[in-house]
């Protein structure tokens, strides 16, 4: 089957990138190894644009008009054809080269090919390709819907034409972009939430402030939506620990050290809302929060 988009991982951000593709037009294909993945992204990707439309007004019908437009798949030939295909597995270089390696083999010459990391160096992914000029990064931000940001990272080899098929992409799927020229790891943004995240976490860990207060204060100072604590909570503690260990390899700055606290959450399976613990307790671990900074 032939799209116009491929999104390959139907996670959280999987699906708000296939949402968001949909909305504004264009067909789209989902592969997911696992079909129940692949249902509980369409669960998701229903409840956003119900939510969004009761917000705003919108007829159902274009709910079920949005829907109509995500075809999904367990089978990874059926996006043989696409002229983008968005990578959003795992943050695990191996991973995501094997993927890429796939996407060389059944899109056409001269599709975008994007991966959707927030640290990882393009360079590293776009070495799994005979076409490394294709690939580029776009980090978007988790809920997608709700997130305006794109963050385009340029490999060593990306051309200028892919940069401008990204950004193009990006914009017509209603994102604002930043271009990244330096593939280094952490790109831009989460070198900078993770260094304030982590400082916050120290905070709490010596005793100077509960996390509820850190929290508030940032929100009431700063004019966060979210404090650093409850955003470290929605992204997961433990994928929050596998970017700062990425980090603290590259850098070798104690910026980037892991702090003890967040290992031993980690490590007692307090990993945020999702395990219904982390800083923060949550009654609801499936119910939605306000816009966070990482994958």
């Amino acid at each position: 089957m032939t799209a116009a988009v491929a999104v390959v991982g139907a996670g959280v951000m999987g699906a708000g990138i296939a949402q968001v593709t949909a909305a504004a037009g264009l067909e789209v294909v989902l592969y997911s190894r696992s079909r129940a993945t692949l249902g509980a992204a369409l669960r998701t990707v229903r409840s956003s644009l119900e939510r969004s439309a009761a917000r705003t007004g919108r007829p159902a019908e274009e709910t079920e008009r949005t829907l109509a437009r995500i075809t999904v798949t367990t089978e990874l030939d059926r996006i043989a054809g696409c002229t983008v295909a968005v990578e959003s597995v795992a943050e695990d270089l191996e991973v995501k080269r094997r993927v890429f390696t796939e996407l060389d083999r059944l899109c056409p010459p001269g599709a975008l090919l994007a991966t959707n990391t927030s640290g990882i160096p393009i360079s590293a992914v776009a070495e799994a390709t005979g076409r490394p000029g294709d690939v580029v990064g776009t980090h978007f931000f988790s809920p997608v819907p709700r997130m305006e940001l794109c963050e385009i990272v340029r490999g060593r080899a990306t051309t200028d034409r892919t940069v401008a098929a990204a950004r193009a992409f990006a914009e017509g799927i209603g994102k604002q972009c930043i271009v990244v020229t330096k593939d280094l790891p952490g790109f831009v943004t989460t070198r900078l939430i993770i260094a304030f995240v982590l400082e916050a976490v120290r905070l709490v860990e010596t005793g100077i402030c509960e996390a509820a207060e850190v929290d508030r204060a940032c929100r009431l100072a700063f004019g966060h939506a979210m404090g650093p604590l409850a955003t470290a909570d929605q992204a997961g503690l433990d994928v929050l620990r596998e970017v700062v260990a990425v980090l603290a390899k590259e850098y070798d700055h104690q910026v980037f050290a892991t702090p003890a606290l967040l290992d031993h959450l980690v490590e007692t399976g307090r990993h945020g809302r999702k395990t219904g613990h982390g800083f923060h307790d949550y009654d609801d671990p499936s119910a939605s929060l306000q816009p966070e900074v990482l994958p």
